[in-house]
């Protein structure tokens, strides 16, 4: 139900780094020229929110206090000037804030730019389509943008059951390539029910993996979701100069030898950067509007945990996160 008769709302505040959120009653923002209010449903839960509340993601920009949250799914109930791909009504979703000083979606209300949001796909919960913005569009920003993955090619993804590795997946296979996925034993039926072939990191070295699934020729491209040690690692496991390697965790020191002496390519993907410079950010709103076709085609579903946390539980969802107990995504019910 709508309380626009209301001018505030209640929001979940973080006034300084490692402390519990406060939850207040604040001002209903109000949209301004290509913005739209949107009535928060679902908030999608990231690690990235875990650094930003920890205080150890420098590279979001936070300035405190904040709301935090950088995905939701919800309802339009306002647009604002030159607003003419949207109306009232609208179920829509988005990585739309959280960074920043940008309002993020841990409240009941927020003003996005439009160009951020596409309606959401017709056959997901909104608890469903909360879980997709950020693990998206990074996959495809990787994917698609840089490393071209079509019918055919061969491709790697270190992390598969991931928030973002089992949307790169999905969207690997929907463009026909050969998919592989590294992961656990325990998450080996996960990553096959989503069409790829399951490599046990733990009973599998890169050489063995190599020599098994390309016949040493590596593969055209790896996702790398981990960083690290996987990423010098996925250096070694690229075809000879025609692989290329796209990771989301970039961090520290890498030597690049051994990919020059594969003749091989790397690019990184820093998926904030429209939210955090106001460039590009249209390119969002399109890539949300080819993850909904996916979804409505039976293509792209994620994957998420089954506890249901809202506004007062959020202390526990993150806990859960931190412990890795929980079971797939998980969102805030708003």
């Amino acid at each position: 139900m709508s309380t626009l008769s209301s001018p505030v709302m209640k929001a979940l505040i973080l006034e300084n780094y490692g402390s519990p959120y406060i939850l207040k009653e604040i001002s209903r923002p109000v949209p301004g020229k290509g913005e739209v209010l949107v009535q928060i449903i679902a908030s999608g839960v990231n690690p990235l929110d875990l650094k930003i509340k920890s205080g150890q993601a420098a590279h979001a920009q936070t300035r405190l206090p904040a709301i935090l949250g950088v995905d939701m799914a919800g309802i339009i109930v306002e647009t604002g000037k030159e607003v003419t791909d949207f109306k009232i009504g609208d179920e829509v979703y988005g990585l739309t804030g959280g960074v920043a000083g940008i309002q993020g979606s841990l409240a009941q209300y927020t003003a996005v730019d439009s160009r951020l949001i596409a309606i959401k796909p017709a056959n997901l919960s909104m608890r469903e389509a909360a879980a997709i913005p950020l693990s998206f569009i990074t996959a495809w920003e990787g994917l698609m943008d840089r490393a071209r993955v079509k019918k055919d090619k061969t491709v790697l993804i270190q992390g598969g059951t991931g928030g973002v590795g089992h949307m790169a997946i999905q969207l690997a296979m929907a463009k026909g390539a050969t998919v592989f996925a590294t992961g656990s034993a325990g998450k080996k039926s996960i990553i096959e029910a989503y069409g790829a072939i399951a490599i046990d990191f733990n009973r599998m070295s890169v050489a063995e993996y190599v020599k098994e699934y390309t016949s040493e020729e590596g593969f055209d491209v790896i996702f790398d979701t981990i960083g690290g040690d996987t990423l010098d690692a996925s250096f070694k496991a690229l075809k000879i100069y025609e692989g290329h390697l796209v990771s989301i965790l970039g961090w520290g020191t890498h030597s690049l030898a051994p990919l020059s002496f594969r003749g091989a390519t790397y690019s990184g993907v820093f998926t904030l950067l429209p939210l955090i410079t106001g460039k590009n950010r249209s390119h969002h709103g399109e890539i949300l509007k080819e993850a909904a076709r996916l979804a409505e085609a039976g293509k792209l579903k994620p994957l998420l945990d089954t506890i249901s946390y809202n506004m007062e539980t959020i202390t526990d969802a993150y806990h859960a996160m931190e412990q890795k107990t929980n079971q797939g995504k998980v969102v805030i019910s708003i």
